[in-house]
């Protein structure tokens, strides 16, 4: 439904439109948005103007004031004037331009460096002085910049003692564009409605919903920033508990309609697999096992590292539940993982004679296809289901659903997870999660499901070797990439941004691949792969990367799940210090999935020691709950720049290490609010229970369990 409404001002349409029962305003209502503009912001995933307002910052630019070279801190961002010493040189290395020159500044001399900016040369003039911006690197006893932000005095004194929010952007879509279309979102969406209950706000000291949305986008300090930002993050972590405390309401001691009692099948090929389960596994399939022959209903998280075998825990759950006469869907978060998962499980089907028949049910499917596996679904022909999101499609009616597994559950809403359970009624359901979250978080955060836990691998298992870097060892391992491709292995190199963006300092994945295609051989086939590309294209590079028509791909952190690639041994990750350490256990997970011996190269932009130190406790363990354990202990409320948990459990803001104090705090209340009024019935909580209802990114990030 859209109304046009007429506003005094004849330059403003403004364009509604129902979401959910609300009217919400689309972005086109902004000045100076038009069509092309709102489709740049849809990349985004930016379609109103109140999920612009939760559009936060990803970072802040700090424009602190020049200071003489030799007293400015080395491995950190800083300002220092200068003029131009000599003259402007471009070279031309395999297809890359590279321009140097040096400057004269207070405190010594400075040499500078930048790729692909030849244009440099003609625009920089000899004694005029200039304000260079960038990390400063002390290297063989000179100082170094490279790609520093260049500005006329004046243009700097400006910005000088600001905080600058910086967006994530996309190309064409600047940060400046970003940000003037915030401070015009900020004025037309009404922000009174407080989704904090007035007791909470005034215990904790919080600011009101406006001023800390005010703050976040436009801080007036760092002490004002971090007072927006825990007020935010508090409320994420709030009312995400509050779902999932009423999830776990509603499942505590729930009958099941379909109990079941154990097989033989299932221990026959436990017997005749090719290798024994692990004490844990052992220990966690009896715990399923009692689950699933229980008067009652299962919800249980199977949380283990990759590679600690949780797959053939999930085969032998469904394996149990067919041979019980019932029906087990499997939902994977990508096609390419959901085909994997079926391939391998028609595998088993044929090797051991175990008489199932699996369905394949993912958005590719073709009509005709996709109407037969619905009939044999609806029948009971079909008696397990692997798939994607399109296990829970209106169309999808199962005959004897008693069985519900979601892998990667990180990636499902809890709406998702609902729905499917929710389609053979009262049904055992089993998630699974390669996230390594210690225990007293995991209790908080998985309140409705009891937990088991894999922390053992299988023998036979290489351990990845890994090391931490600066970026002079670069070329060095391409020539490592090179030698591994060489002998028929594959290759990730993860950066942290899609493209080129206003943030010169961190690696992008269009760039990056082209520096690479310069710096290794024509025969080495290099790909990209990143979050905004169209799911038909990532499951079509995923797919060709499986199957070695790819040598290395490089990637955003899209690659932490869906793709299972026992021939890829090397992992390049850039920037590694914008990654907290849980997640870089999580994308080296990647390798190391066969029996070659694997490698993972951390390169970090940030010689501090403090960075080095931190990087290199993944050189102490491949354990991932020891590496989010020394995670958590190394987080802390103030450490608000450069690293974000990016990958699992997605808060708009929130991280669950750096604010494990905000969700314990949050955790308390939640359980305070819900033992004093169950319901929300209170005029006190009409605003909350208002936004619990809500869709879009100012609300719980149902994604993120």
């Amino acid at each position: 439904m859209t109304l046009n409404c007429n506003m005094a001002d004849s330059r403003f349409t403004t364009i509604l439109f129902r979401r959910n029962k609300r009217i919400v305003m689309d972005i086109r209502t902004l000045k100076g948005v038009g069509e092309k503009t709102a489709a740049l912001f849809e990349k985004l995933h930016v379609y109103t103007a109140e999920e612009l307002v939760a559009y936060y910052p990803r970072d802040y630019e700090q424009f602190s004031v020049p200071v003489p070279l030799d007293r400015a801190p080395v491995e950190e961002i800083v300002a220092v004037e200068g003029y131009l010493s000599g003259n402007v040189a471009t070279r031309h290395v395999r297809g890359l331009s590279i321009t140097t020159f040096e400057v004269s500044c207070e405190g010594g001399s400075l040499h500078m460096t930048y790729f692909n900016m030849p244009y440099l040369k003609n625009s920089l003039k000899r004694g005029q002085p200039y304000i260079f911006r960038g990390c400063l690197h002390r290297r063989k006893d000179r100082y170094v910049m490279e790609q520093a932000r260049i500005y006329k005095p004046e243009e700097y004194g400006k910005l000088t003692d600001c905080m600058q929010p910086r967006y994530a952007t996309t190309k064409g879509l600047t940060n400046n564009a970003i940000t003037k279309a915030v401070k015009q979102a900020i004025g037309l969406v009404d922000l009174s409605d407080d989704p904090l209950p007035e007791k909470i706000r005034a215990a904790e000291g919080f600011l009101s919903f406006r001023e800390a949305v005010e703050q976040m986008h436009f801080p007036t300090g760092r002490e004002s920033l971090l007072a927006a930002r825990n007020r935010l993050v508090f409320d994420e972590f709030f009312r995400f508990i509050l779902v999932l405390r009423g999830m776990r309401e509603s499942n505590q001691r729930m009958k099941c309609v379909r109990p079941m009692i154990e097989v033989a099948q299932t221990e026959r090929l436990v017997e005749a697999l090719p290798y024994r389960l692990t004490k844990a596994q052992q220990k966690v399939w009896a715990e399923i096992r009692a689950d699933l022959t229980s008067e009652y209903a299962m919800n249980r998280l199977v949380q283990g590292d990759v590679g600690s075998g949780k797959t053939i825990l999930a085969f032998l759950s469904l394996i149990m539940c067919a041979a019980n006469g019932f029906q087990g869907a499997m939902m994977a978060p990508t096609e390419v993982l959901a085909r994997q998962h079926y391939e391998s499980l028609m595998k088993m089907n044929t090797e051991y004679g175990l008489r199932l028949h699996p369905v394949l049910l993912t958005g590719s499917v073709g009509a005709r296809d996709r109407r037969e596996i619905y009939a044999q679904i609806e029948s009971g022909e079909a008696d397990i289901v692997i798939g994607t999101h399109a296990l829970i499609q209106e169309k999808v009616a199962y005959k004897a659903l008693s069985l519900v597994i979601t892998d990667e559950q990180h990636r499902f809403g809890v709406r998702q997870r609902e729905t499917l359970a929710e389609k053979g009624g009262s049904v055992h359901v089993l998630v699974m999660s390669a996230t390594p979250i210690p225990r007293t978080l995991a209790i908080i955060l998985y309140g409705d499901l009891h937990i088991s836990v894999l922390d053992e691998l299988p023998a036979e298992r290489l351990p990845i070797k890994n090391c931490v870097v600066n970026t002079s060892y670069r070329n060095t391992a391409y020539k490592f990439m090179e030698k591994e491709v060489a002998q028929g292995s594959q290759v990730y190199v993860i950066c942290p941004m899609v493209e080129e963006g206003e943030e010169q300092e961190l690696e992008d994945v269009a760039s990056y691949a082209k520096k690479l295609k310069s710096a290794l051989p024509a025969s080495v086939r290099v790909e990209t792969l990143h979050g905004r590309m169209r799911p038909a294209e990532k499951t079509r590079i995923m797919e060709a990367f499986e199957a070695h028509h790819i040598d290395v791909l490089v990637s955003t952190t899209v690659i932490e799940v869906g793709i299972n690639v026992p021939n890829a041994t090397v992992m390049v990750v850039e920037n590694a210090e914008r990654f907290g350490l849980a997640q870089l256990h999580q994308l080296r997970g990647r390798v190391g999935r066969g029996d070659k011996q694997s490698y993972c190269i951390f390169i970090s932009k940030s010689e501090r020691p403090e960075t080095m130190e931190r990087l290199k406790i993944l050189n102490e363990s491949n354990d991932g709950f020891y590496i989010a354990g020394k995670d958590l202990a190394l987080r802390g409320p103030g450490d608000l720049f450069g690293i974000r948990q990016s990958g699992d459990l997605q808060f708009a803001l929130g991280d669950i290490y750096r604010d494990a104090a905000v969700l314990q705090s949050a955790s308390e209340w939640a359980d305070k609010v819900l033992a004093e009024d169950p319901p929300l019935a209170g005029e006190e909580y009409a605003a909350l229970k208002r936004s619990l209802t809500m869709q879009g990114t100012n609300e719980v990030d149902f994604r993120s369990i």
